[in-house]
């Protein structure tokens, strides 16, 4: 199973970006995926996650301006990201929670290689 990021770039303060990742391979299941972001020199922080029920938590500076979604039968999540300031510079990263394959193995969470994010003028 593999996750793979897509839709970064260069963005001018207050526009928008919409970021996607699709987890592909041999899954039967994933329950909740998540973006974390990581700007250099600080740690990865959560920034929004949804589970299969549709419930959805975002990290306090994405509340408002971005928006979580997901396509359970394709196995993608996205990140709709409007107002972007110059904060939300940084590498974008997504993660599948509980994944169970279709031979029934299960791995807690895998991690996409990460797209970046600039926002600047």
């Amino acid at each position: 199973v593999q996750l793979v990021e897509s839709g970064g770039g260069l963005v001018q303060p207050g526009g928008s970006l919409t970021l996607s990742c699709a987890a592909s391979g041999n899954i039967r299941s994933i329950d909740g995926m998540a973006w974390y972001r990581q700007a250099p020199g600080k740690q990865r922080d959560l920034v929004a996650n949804i589970f299969t029920s549709g419930r959805a938590n975002y990290e306090d500076s994405a509340k408002g301006r971005f928006t979580i979604s997901r396509d359970n039968a394709k196995n993608t999540v996205y990140l709709q990201m409007n107002n972007l300031k110059p904060e939300d510079t940084a590498v974008y990263y997504c993660k599948a929670i509980r994944v169970t394959r279709t031979n029934w193995n299960r791995s807690l969470e895998l991690w996409g290689q990460g797209t970046l994010v600039t926002v600047s003028s």
